[in-house]
């Protein structure tokens, strides 16, 4: 699916549709004015209307696909940087480690490099699609989550190289589904974990997102994709869960939840 050439086509056939009204108007006005019907005039007059509109609705969705396109590429920018920042680090952490070894102190030397190797396992887990852009999101939740004091663990055992979404729309649908469970753990005083596993099957992809906070009560289970609902307190919530769920729905993909005292998980299917 590629949103960028079908709005393309879209403007153009409907710009020479938006022509040849105008033209036929013209046509009509200047060598037959008065002899024909007026029924055909009120036909152009909806045409060039409903081009118009189409039109304008079009160069809408474009700029809204370009601000998306810009925000994909600073995530980008901004995870590069980071990789930078973190390249250079290591750098410094190597320099120190065999310090240390040179030195003897090896028990020094295991200690000191145990949170180095746990960080360059979280990075290396957090770069394994072929989706930039999701692999830049992954990285940004897990330091987020990290200095939320939660345990975030993710699994990946696909490239994602066929998803039928583009990279922005994936986003969301993940952005939305773990910013739920990193504010649920919030009201966890201890051991907050969260699980993001991404996983294909023959012909559908799949992404769990589990986390052990409260429990979803189950009589609001059933209303949790509404919009305006939301188990929060504060205002302002309610639309994140209905924009996962409408963009799931568009491309004929499934959402589910389950809740328990012991984890809670959204469980999100899409065709490939």
């Amino acid at each position: 699916m590629n949103i960028k050439k079908t709005v393309k086509a879209l403007l153009i056939i409907n710009g020479l549709q938006f022509i040849a009204a105008i033209l036929l108007w013209l046509v009509i006005g200047t060598h037959v004015l008065g002899r024909v019907n007026p029924a055909v005039y009120l036909t152009i007059g909806i045409l060039l209307l409903s081009s118009l509109l189409t039109l304008l609705g079009l160069y809408a969705a474009s700029r809204y696909q370009d601000d998306s396109y810009r925000e994909s590429m600073k995530n980008l920018e901004n995870l590069n940087l980071k990789l930078r920042a973190q390249r250079h680090d290591y750098l410094n952490h190597l320099q120190v480690i065999y310090g240390l070894l040179q030195l003897g102190e090896y028990e020094d030397a295991r200690e000191y490099m145990e949170p180095v190797f746990r960080d360059i396992s979280r990075v290396t887990k957090a770069m394994k699609t072929s989706q930039p852009a999701v692999n830049a999101l992954l990285q940004a939740k897990m330091e987020s989550a990290e200095k939320n004091g939660i345990d975030m663990v993710v699994e990946v055992g696909t490239p994602l190289k066929e998803i039928p979404l583009e990279p922005w729309e994936l986003c969301k649908i993940l952005a939305n589904l773990i910013d739920n469970a990193i504010t649920a753990l919030g009201e966890r005083e201890k051991d907050r974990k969260l699980t993001v596993e991404i996983r294909q099957e023959k012909e559908m992809y799949i992404f769990r997102i589990r986390n052990n906070g409260p429990a979803i009560p189950a009589d609001r289970q059933p209303l949790i994709f509404h919009q305006g609902f939301s188990t929060k307190r504060e205002e302002g919530h309610g639309t994140g869960l209905t924009i996962v769920s409408e963009i799931v729905k568009d491309i004929r993909g499934t959402i589910s939840l389950t809740s328990d005292e012991k984890e809670t998980c959204f469980e999100v299917r899409l065709p490939r």
